[in-house]
C-alpha cells in the first residue's frame, strides 16, 4: 500500500494507538531483515541449505550435536554483527513512553533487548545465550562458538558435563509454557495488537494475535508479504517496517506536541 492510501492507514493506526488502553507488539523475522539478518525460512536461506536437527536427535546423538553446533556457528555471525534498526528502536521508545505494554517476539536475535525494550516475551528464546540442559546455567554464546570452531567438538557444561545448547527452542522442542502463557495473557488484555514482520504461519506463536483479535482487540498487520490473517486485520500495510513505524511515530509525536 503506497502513497496516500498508505498514509491514511498509518494515520488510523496512530489514532488507535493514542486512544488504546493497552497495545502489544508481536514481531517476526521481518523486523530484523532490515538489520541484515536473513529470514531463515525464505528460499535460499540457511534452513533451506541445512538439514533439520531435531531436539530428540540432539539429545541422543553426538553426531547430531556436532551438526547443530556447526549450523549455529554459521548463523552466529549474522546475529553478532547485527544491530537494532529503527523499528526496534521505535518499539523500545514506545514502551518507555507507555504507548505499548511490551513486545512478544518470535525472533531469537535479541535485538529488541539491544534496542532497549524491557518487557519482552521471547517465545523461541535467544541465540545470544547458551544454556546447560542439565544444570540450567547460562552464558553468553560468543565464547562457546569460539570453542566449537577451535575444537570442532560440541561443547559440554564445565559445571556438570551436561549438553550445552543455545537458549532457543529447537525443532521438536516445546515452547516454554510460562513465557507462552504470559504472552497470551498480555495479548488477550490488549485492545490493539500490532503484528509486525511475521508470516503468521508458525504455531502456537501465531495463535496469539489471532486469539487477541477474537477477544476484541483491533489487529494491525504490517508485513511485505501476505499472511493467513490478512482477512481478519483491521488495517493491513504492505510496506517496510522501518518506514511504516517511523511514519506512525512522527504522527504520534505531532499529536503529543499539539496536546
Amino acid at each position: 500500500m503506497k502513497g496516500q492510501d498508505c498514509m491514511s492507514e498509518i494515520e488510523q493506526v496512530a489514532h488507535w494507538m493514542r486512544s488504546a488502553k493497552s497495545v502489544i507488539a508481536f514481531t517476526g523475522a521481518g523486523i530484523s531483515t532490515e538489520s541484515g539478518i536473513p529470514d531463515f525460512r525464505s528460499p535460499g536461506g540457511v534452513w533451506s541449505k541445512n538439514r533439520t536437527v531435531y531436539y530428540d536427535d540432539f539429545l541422543s546423538s553426538e553426531t547430531e550435536r556436532h551438526e547443530y553446533w556447526r549450523q549455529k556457528s554459521q548463523t552466529h555471525v549474522e546475529f553478532s554483527r547485527a544491530n537494532p534498526n529503527c523499528a526496534h528502536q521505535i518499539l523500545a521508545k514506545w514502551e518507555s513512553l507507555g504507548l505499548i505494554e511490551g513486545v512478544i517476539t518470535q525472533n531469537i536475535d535479541g535485538l529488541h533487548a539491544e534496542a532497549g525494550s524491557r518487557r519482552i516475551w521471547e517465545l523461541h528464546g535467544t541465540a545470544r545465550e547458551v544454556g546447560c540442559l542439565s544444570c540450567e546455567k547460562r552464558w553468553r554464546a560468543d565464547s562457546w562458538i569460539e570453542e566449537f570452531l577451535e575444537t570442532d567438538r560440541a561443547p559440554r557444561c564445565p559445571e556438570c558435563n551436561g549438553f550445552l545448547k543455545h537458549a532457543t527452542v529447537s525443532f521438536g522442542q516445546a515452547l516454554p509454557m510460562e513465557t507462552l502463557e504470559s504472552a497470551m495473557e498480555a495479548a488477550l488484555q490488549a485492545d490493539l495488537i500490532l503484528a509486525l514482520g511475521s508470516s503468521l504461519v508458525v504455531y502456537p506463536a501465531a495463535e496469539i494475535p489471532e486469539r487477541a483479535k477474537q477477544y476484541g482487540a483491533r489487529l494491525v498487520i504490517i508485513n511485505r508479504d501476505p499472511t493467513p490473517l490478512d482477512h481478519q486485520a483491521d488495517v493491513r500495510i504492505a510496506d517496510s517496517l522501518g518506514a511504516s513505524l517511523t511514519s506512525i511515530d512522527e504522527l504520534l509525536n505531532d499529536g503529543a506536541q499539539s496536546e
